[in-house]
């Protein structure tokens, strides 16, 4: 129940990227399309950079929140806070000098280069209000709340959809902006949601919000600083790597051409989709774990990992089944009828889907390991398994079995990852990691550590 936000955010999230995509392809062209491809690939590597440091806060709360700590947690807040609008702000300005640039390193093709820069300007622009907006949310869920962040991303995304073809198209009073409309969308959707979340956030006195008395929390502490970057980089860094391992595998497909990639990109779209539950449970066991680590319950710790790894399997795996039954009626849904891409996304589906259900192992055991503060195990165990047995096994078997190399590579990664969570989960020091020097869990044995051991 607590992770059925987490998906519905999750799937419209995904949806409001389609839309967006839709809009800016059938009246702007390819080459605004590709502009807007290019530069999303820019925003995610930011978004993921930002992304662990928002975790390392949640599991802070979380922990602060189930000891009933709330000092702490306010600390961790006024902190937090401080550090994502001060990084936010520096990478938006940043990033928005160095637009032409860092478009001239990725091979932009020329005549989408103007369209790219202005609306990666724009993304930049609009940076410090999404990172805000994620960090809220993260905290929300590690203080106990699911639901609340949901209606706010649900607000932020439905801005979002009504306004696209309105600025990009110049529909009644609003102004034809091109493809900057659809930036300026999701700039003007993110900010509203924002404002709109912190004032419901003060109006219902919630605990993550500091009060005039309490300003000189926003005043950085440097042991909970340290912890931001040390838990945070890790986890933002796992992003990243699977965001590269991502880029090294389809450069493999598209030595097939442009049928195979078509095929790939479908695919991967699917099994995207399949992975949501998979990721929701995991952000879920983090935050549900950590409130009773920081409650000293290792017991209830060693059910919610249980639960995750079971619950993740049951919903992947039911889906699965499903897409495996209708595995052609899907692919004729994402692609034309009779298109010759249908049986190769076919085949690689056959050989791939069976191996995203074992992430839920993966993601619901690396959930309950972070959210002591044990990061940097997880993050090495996805470099085994994407850099040290994906990639090589599509690299050197594909002389000897064509494409299925590449297919197959994903489920031994998967199976890799898999078991080396589970070992690590069950023989690792996990248990004995910390967010913070001065917390005192280890003065005395916490409860149930015998049970969970």
């Amino acid at each position: 129940m607590f992770s059925l936000p987490l998906l519905g955010g999750n799937a419209l999230q995904s949806l409001n990227g389609t839309v967006n995509q839709i809009w800016v392809s059938h009246t702007l062209g390819e080459a605004a399309i590709t502009a807007l491809g290019n530069a999303n690939i820019v925003m995610m590597l930011m978004m993921g950079a930002i992304f662990g440091v928002g975790m390392a806060a949640n599991i802070l709360v979380a922990q602060s929140f189930g000891a009933r700590d709330m000092p702490k947690v306010k600390r961790v807040m006024g902190t937090a806070t401080t550090f994502f609008v001060g990084l936010s702000i520096a990478i938006a300005a940043l990033g928005g000098w160095l637009s032409p640039t860092i478009l001239t390193w990725m091979g932009t093709p020329l005549e989408a280069r103007e369209d790219a820069v202005i609306y990666l300007r724009l993304i930049f622009a609009a940076l410090p209000f999404m990172n805000f907006f994620m960090f809220l949310q993260m905290a929300q869920r590690g203080a106990g709340d699911s639901i609340t962040p949901f209606w706010f991303l649900a607000l932020a995304i439905a801005i979002d959809i009504i306004l696209n073809p309105l600025l990009i198209m110049g529909i009644g009073p609003f102004p034809r902006l091109g493809i900057a409309g659809s930036a300026t969308a999701t700039l003007v959707g993110q900010s509203t949601s924002l404002l709109a979340l912190i004032v419901w956030l003060y109006r219902k006195q919630s605990i993550l919000m500091l009060r005039w008395a309490e300003l000189h929390l926003f005043r950085p502490n440097l042991d909970i600083m340290a912890s931001l970057l040390s838990r945070g980089l890790p986890m933002g860094l796992q992003m990243i790597i699977m965001s590269g391992a991502q880029v090294v595998m389809i450069s493999f497909v598209n030595h097939y051409g442009a049928l195979t990639s078509a095929a790939y990109s479908i695919s991967m779209m699917i099994t995207g989709y399949l992975q949501m539950p998979t990721m929701a449970i995991g952000g879920s066991v983090s935050s549900m774990a950590a409130q009773n680590i920081g409650a000293r319950r290792w017991d209830r710790v060693s059910m919610i990992a249980r639960s995750g790894v079971i619950s993740g399997l049951a919903v992947t795996g039911f889906f699965a089944i499903v897409l495996y039954a209708f595995n052609d009626q899907v692919l004729g849904i994402l692609l034309p009828s009779h298109s010759p891409a249908i049986p190769l996304a076919h085949h690689i589906n056959t050989r791939v889907l069976w191996g995203f259900v074992l992430f839920s192992i993966t993601f619901a055991l690396s959930g309950v390991v972070r959210s002591t503060g044990a990061v940097w195990w997880p993050m090495a165990i996805l470099v085994i398994s994407m850099v040290g047995v994906r990639i090589p096994i599509a690299a050197l078997f594909t002389p000897q079995f064509g494409a299925d190399a590449i297919w197959w590579s994903f489920p031994i990664g998967t199976m890799t990852s898999a078991a080396l969570t589970s070992i690590y989960y069950l023989h690792g020091g996990w248990r004995r990691a910390r967010m913070l020097r001065d917390d005192a869990m280890e003065s005395s044995p916490p409860r149930g550590m015998a049970a969970a051991r």
